[in-house]
């Protein structure tokens, strides 16, 4: 199976990485990781419809080979004396793939997804876009692909990179006009429970200014009863709500497949998908509880008291996504990649955390091994 992509650009994406990204940007370092998730797969994406017509793959080929400086030297440079250049030399190389003002637009995007300014969100995409075409470029040489391999590896990686976009900045990029091709489908289905709630609140309007003038009619008529006439306005208003929801299936059923989604509740990992149940297990539910149980008991690791006794349930957590990984071939494509957002999403924050308890004296040694072999599995599912 091919490389994630995603999770191939991650993987240089280090918790050192990003602090100097927001170093660079003067960023708190958990909002320039909230930007550089949602950055990352929405370059993908574009660089996915970039390549879709026979112009744009020539061009994006023609970047890559152009591309000589390393990956390993590019991220060198950022936090160094060349990191404004290579933000500005990354933005060009943007510009020219996708138009400079679908460029601004997508900054505009990722900047209000984020809480960041437009220009700052720009000179972001300038440092991470090179990273992506690196990242692109090696995947490319490592196997040998063409150009015409090269449309087939991102073409084939549309739903992975779609799923890896937060959910939040999703629409934002769909209403762009950023994403179409990854999302579509829900595109429409919005359009169409849009133009739904307006036929029910225009027949909704419409009938109870109906009933008002009824009961206005008929303020005089002491004699006659007016409760039948409120009766009949209800019954009407419910027949227009029907009619208006049982369009409004019509209009979607052949556009927007059966929500896949229900919210998990609040501190897990985000969206938990009702498919993917295997033998029983939802494995989006074995992840949350996982992740859950690892974001509690790092930050509680300061000394080797702790660090000890917090082993048993941190080798728990790993034993849980042994469990996942056990069962992960079992699921569909879709499946798996809405697995491997979820094993995406969460990974930055856990790294984030290792790393500190990996520095605490006295911790780090003893914490070593079960870290190691939890990121290990993180990193294993990543790439299913």
């Amino acid at each position: 199976m091919a490389t994630n992509l995603v999770s191939a650009v991650m993987q240089f994406l280090t918790p050192d990485m990003i602090a100097k990204i927001a170093s660079a940007l003067g960023l708190d370092r958990n909002i320039a990781q909230k930007a550089i998730a949602g950055a990352i797969p929405a370059l993908l994406a574009s660089f996915a419809d970039v390549a879709s017509s026979p112009n744009g793959a020539r061009q994006l080929t023609n970047t890559l080979t152009q591309q000589s400086t390393s990956l390993d030297s590019l991220t060198n440079l950022i936090g160094g004396s060349g990191q404004n250049s290579l933000a500005e030399t990354g933005s060009n190389m943007l510009s020219g793939l996708f138009g400079g003002g679908t460029l601004d637009t997508m900054a505009q995007t990722i900047g209000k997804f984020a809480g960041i300014g437009e220009g700052t969100s720009k000179s972001m995409l300038g440092m991470l876009g090179p990273l992506v075409l690196g990242a692109l470029g090696q995947q490319q040489r490592s196997t040998g692909l063409d150009a015409g391999g090269l449309v087939s590896l991102l073409t084939s990686q549309k739903d992975q990179i779609a799923t890896a976009i937060p959910s939040g900045l999703a629409g934002q990029l769909s209403a762009a006009g950023l994403i179409d091709g990854a999302t579509g489908s829900l595109r429409s289905g919005a359009a169409a429970a849009s133009a739904a709630g307006g036929r029910i609140a225009e027949a909704s309007e419409r009938t109870i200014s109906g009933a008002g003038q009824a009961a206005s009619a008929l303020a005089g008529r002491t004699a006659v009863p007016q409760w039948p006439y409120w009766l009949v306005a209800a019954v009407v208003l419910g027949g227009l709500v029907w009619f208006a929801l049982g369009r409004s299936g019509e209009d979607t059923v052949a556009q927007v497949s059966p929500p896949a989604t229900t919210r998990t509740a609040p501190g897990t990992v985000g969206l938990a998908p009702t498919d993917l149940t295997v033998g029983g297990m939802n494995l989006a539910n074995q992840i949350n509880a996982s992740v859950g149980s690892i974001r509690t008991l790092l930050p509680g690791i300061t000394d080797a008291a702790s660090a000890q006794a917090a082993l048993p349930r941190l080798k728990e957590a790993v034993a849980q996504l042994n469990e996942v990984s056990s069962r992960a071939p079992q699921l569909s494509p879709e499946g798996k990649s809405t697995l491997v957002k979820l094993i995406v999403v969460a990974t930055p924050v856990i790294n984030q955390m290792c790393d500190k308890v990996l520095a605490t004296p006295g911790a780090g040694d003893i914490a070593k091994p079960a870290i190691d072999e939890l990121r290990g599995k993180l990193d294993a599912l990543a790439r299913s």
